[in-house]
C-alpha cells in the first residue's frame, strides 16, 4: 500500500476516519503509564470529582486520534514527519465506553519551493464522539512525499 504524495491533496478536502471505541482499561492503562491524574486512573476519587466520573487524558485522546487518521493510510511511505501541532483543544471530556472518530480537513498542500521532493500539508482535525459532539480539536502539519517525476 502506498500513501498519497502532496500533490493528491485539495485544499478543503475532508476525511472521515473509522469510528474506534476507548474501552475502560485503555484508559486506566494509559493514564497510569503517562498522565497518572486521580481523574483518569481512581474511579472512586472520579465518581466526586468535577465530571463525575472517570475520564481519558486528553493526551490519550490525541493519540488516540491521530491513529485513527493513521489508519486511513494516506500516509504510507509518504510521510516525512511532521514539524509540529498548534491550536490543541480539550472541549469535553471523553469518558470510557466512548466511541471517537476523526474529521479531517486539508487546510494547506503545497509543494516546497527549496525542497521540490516534498510539501507541507496541514490538516484540520476536529475529533467526534458518538453522539457528535466535538471533543478536541487540534491543527497539525506534515511533510509530504512529492510525487516522482
Amino acid at each position: 500500500m502506498t500513501g498519497r504524495y502532496i500533490q493528491d491533496y485539495t485544499l478543503g478536502e475532508v476525511f472521515v476516519t473509522a469510528a474506534a471505541t476507548l474501552e475502560e482499561q485503555q484508559v486506566i492503562d494509559f493514564a497510569r503509564d503517562y498522565d497518572p491524574q486521580a481523574i483518569h486512573i481512581d474511579k472512586d476519587y472520579a465518581e466526586s470529582g468535577p465530571f463525575g466520573g472517570l475520564i481519558a487524558s486528553g493526551f490519550q485522546t490525541l493519540g488516540f486520534s491521530f491513529r485513527l487518521f493513521l489508519d486511513l493510510g494516506m500516509f504510507v511511505d509518504t510521510s516525512m514527519g511532521g514539524p509540529g501541532m498548534d491550536e490543541l483543544r480539550w472541549l469535553k471530556p471523553v469518558r470510557p465506553g466512548d466511541t471517537l472518530c476523526s474529521h479531517v480537513t486539508v487546510t494547506e498542500a503545497r509543494v516546497s519551493k527549496s525542497k521540490p521532493d516534498r510539501g507541507l500539508l496541514r490538516l484540520s482535525i476536529e475529533v467526534r464522539n458518538q453522539d457528535d459532539d466535538v471533543v478536541m480539536t487540534y491543527l497539525t502539519m506534515t511533510i509530504i512525499k512529492a510525487r516522482p517525476e
